[in-house]
């Protein structure tokens, strides 16, 4: 029931933010109240659910790759870049917005997690040491890595232009690894 339950609140915010009562939520799933309070005492603690259960999640993805013996540091770092949030259909812009006013022990919370990547920070570091990243300054490269990969929060932009998050998400990955240049670059007439 508090999967379901979940899922509920998470759609419930694609149409009304997280401006929307409890009332509204039991309404939604088709059950009472009480059953809905007998799973979650209130709307904040749903939202701690929802991301514990990401970061539990993200940080598990994470430690699976790290720990991933048969994978190159170069495929550790690109697999780790990539690595989506559970319920990434929950977090865009708007929502953090929101999150930020009304919710901020909540806000502050995952706004810490995403822009502290330490994991992705000890693999490049890593990647400098052993020559495959270039020697460039790493709290630079982590804010390029992180903003980069928040664009994914703007959903307006990837319903516009019709583009999958998880695409985009491997379009940026391969973008920051390997650049925009092909192979051809060298072959560009002078203007």
């Amino acid at each position: 029931m508090k999967a379901r339950i979940i899922q509920a609140f998470i759609e419930e915010t694609r149409y009304n933010g997280i401006k929307f009562t409890m009332d509204e939520l039991a309404k939604r799933l088709g059950i009472s109240k009480r059953t809905l309070y007998e799973n979650f005492s209130s709307k904040v603690d749903i939202l701690d659910a929802i991301i514990d259960s990401t970061l539990n999640k993200f940080d598990y993805q994470t430690r699976q790759i790290i720990d991933n013996t048969d994978w190159t540091l170069a495929e550790k770092i690109k697999k780790t870049i990539a690595v989506l949030p559970k319920y990434n259909e929950f977090y865009d812009l708007r929502i953090l917005e929101q999150l930020k006013r009304s919710y901020p022990e909540q806000w502050e919370r995952v706004n810490r997690e995403f822009n502290q990547w330490d994991d992705i920070k000890e693999l490049l570091e890593e990647g400098i040491r052993t020559g495959i990243v270039k020697d460039i300054n790493i709290d630079l490269l982590i804010r390029v890595i992180i903003e980069t990969s928040n664009i994914t929060l703007d959903k307006h932009f990837f319903l516009v232009h019709s583009i999958a998050v998880t695409e985009s998400v491997e379009t940026i990955v391969d973008v920051l690894l390997t650049g925009i240049l092909t192979e051809k670059k060298d072959e560009c007439p002078n203007s």
